[in-house]
């Protein structure tokens, strides 16, 4: 990889792992005082921060990207049918998911649901702003990580499914819920195929984007309907288990 590679995987990482200080920082500062209860307040410290850090990280990766060219062994698609394959990109993506929701909870005994989407989504709820993150910035900022970055990077020496294999499954531990490890590697998978189809790193992450935005609009507003369906024996495969 080149350096401006590895600086922006640093300062990924360093976001990821800024919350251990920022939350604790914004508490003492007063930050979700008015919660009714500490755990309450703490959600709304880890929203902020959430914020503060990701934006940060934002700015700093365009900077450091500012003059990124494309991968060596990719071939850029026309814009007209890039624009068409990131609008299927969604529709892939969803049925990526659908199928290896399926496929864990029939085959494999996991239980649908993602209890970090479910913290996320409560997160949201007392700090309204954190939408913005959830559904653009953070998903944009994963698909330069793993998919221009690592993907990238292993694409230019390997092919296609070594490189897809291995920086999906680095997407799908990054998700920390390894039970549901198939699920995050087949969006990634999806994601990468985007990416390498058509050359250009607007097309997953048009898809990821649009994909969490439904998520998080979904689970706001239909939750326990979605818990209800998910309870039913003999559930077709569906969208409703949906991850961020």
């Amino acid at each position: 990889m080149k350096r401006h590679d590895w600086y922006v995987l640093i300062t990924y990482i360093a976001m990821q792992l800024s919350a251990f200080a920022g939350v604790p920082l914004l508490c003492a500062l007063g930050v979700g005082s008015s919660a009714e209860t500490p755990s309450e307040a703490t959600k709304i410290a880890s929203g902020y921060w959430a914020v503060i850090s990701f934006l940060t990280a934002f700015v700093i990766i365009l900077w450091l990207l500012r003059r990124a060219r494309p991968e060596r062994n990719m071939r850029q698609m026309p814009l007209a049918s890039s624009w068409m394959w990131a609008f299927l990109g969604v529709f892939l993506a969803l049925v990526a998911q659908s199928i290896a929701v399926n496929i864990e909870w029939r085959l494999l005994g996991i239980e649908p649901g993602s209890e970090n989407t479910r913290q996320i989504i409560e997160i949201i709820r007392l700090t309204p702003l954190l939408v913005i993150v959830a559904s653009v910035i953070g998903p944009i900022l994963e698909e330069l990580v793993f998919r221009k970055i690592i993907f990238g990077s292993l694409y230019e020496k390997y092919r296609f499914w070594p490189a897809a294999l291995a920086s999906s499954l680095l997407f799908a531990i990054a998700h920390m819920e390894l039970e549901h490890l198939l699920l995050y590697t087949a969006i990634g998978l999806t994601f990468a195929f985007l990416y390498a189809k058509t050359g250009r790193i607007f097309v997953p992450m048009f898809a990821h984007v649009a994909m969490n935005t439904f998520v998080v609009v979904v689970q706001m507003l239909l939750a326990d309907e979605m818990e209800k369906m998910m309870r039913q024996p003999e559930l077709p495969l569906t969208i409703w288990g949906a991850w961020l």
